[in-house]
């Protein structure tokens, strides 16, 4: 089928462009190449601000511990050091005490319990080591402790007071003087340096009988029947021990009997046995 175009119509698509070859028709100029559509014209865009780059962080210098204050740590003497106290009255032994630093319980101590007693005493309690209100008050048995101590001893015909004399009399003390720091327990070598005051203690006094009350107390003033004074206190009582010729008799310690009073009557009769022991002494 022909293409009739009149000239108006290839004169319209010459103007859209188009160019139409018909057969036999004749191009007064060669067809023109097919047209590309020119690329549409690049705007330069401005440059992207790039932000500069954030400055690396410095490397940490490391963390170096700083070293907490402490107060300078006590040298202690080598466990079983000879003290000078053979000659020392009772104002001195106590001066010495509340400046010692024979062993390592000094650390804990705010004040030594070692207090003079008023000459000779029949009875000598002695006790484990001072605990809190013991180290504030400067005194052995104080409190509630106390208070049934001096019950105790009133039960017998004694007292700790400074009036009482000879038959009468009491003096209580720790087996070692300072309190032992943070919740510690003494060792066998803080026991055999602080021993040498209880020595001196005993040598001043001059009891008749000795009760020894606590484990603490008890390992101590039993060294010298070896293994026995490790034994539970239930097999220590009853029975009358020595103590560089001393007589001692084991009980309770106050602050057990509070918490079971049911050994109470136990403890009367190891009293009972230390009145009996005290009183054949005098004879």
């Amino acid at each position: 089928m022909a293409l009739t175009l009149d000239e108006r119509q290839r004169a319209m698509l010459l103007e859209m462009g188009v160019r139409v070859w018909l057969p036999g028709t004749v191009f007064e100029t060669e067809p023109p190449s097919v047209a590309v559509p020119a690329a549409p014209p690049v705007v330069a865009q401005p440059a992207a601000t790039v932000a500069p780059a954030a400055p690396a962080a410095p490397t940490p210098a490391p963390v170096r511990a700083v070293p907490v204050a402490r107060p300078p740590a006590v040298v202690a003497r080598a466990a079983g050091t000879p003290l000078d106290l053979g000659a020392l009255d009772w104002e001195a032994l106590a001066d010495t005490a509340a400046s010692c630093q024979a062993c390592g319980l000094c650390a804990g101590r705010k004040s030594a319990t070692l207090q003079p007693a008023p000459g000779q005493r029949d009875w000598m309690v002695v006790g484990d080591p001072p605990e809190e209100d013991e180290d504030r008050a400067a005194q052995a048995f104080v409190e509630s402790p106390g208070l049934l101590l001096d019950n105790m001893l009133k039960a017998v015909g004694a007292s700790r007071s400074a009036d009482a004399q000879g038959a009468t009399a009491a003096y209580a003390t720790h087996v070692v003087k300072c309190r032992p720091p943070h919740g510690q327990i003494p060792q066998a070598a803080d026991l055999a340096q602080c021993a040498q005051y209880l020595q001196r203690e005993i040598t001043l006094v001059q009891p008749k009988v000795i009760l020894a009350v606590g484990r603490f107390a008890i390992q101590t003033l039993l060294a010298e029947h070896g293994a026995l004074a490790t034994q539970p206190l239930g097999k220590l009582r009853g029975t009358v021990y020595q103590y560089q010729g001393i007589p001692v008799i084991v009980t309770y310690h106050p602050k057990m009997l509070l918490r079971n009073s049911a050994d109470k009557a136990k403890a009367w009769a190891d009293l009972c046995l230390a009145m009996d022991v005290r009183d054949a002494s005098v004879k």
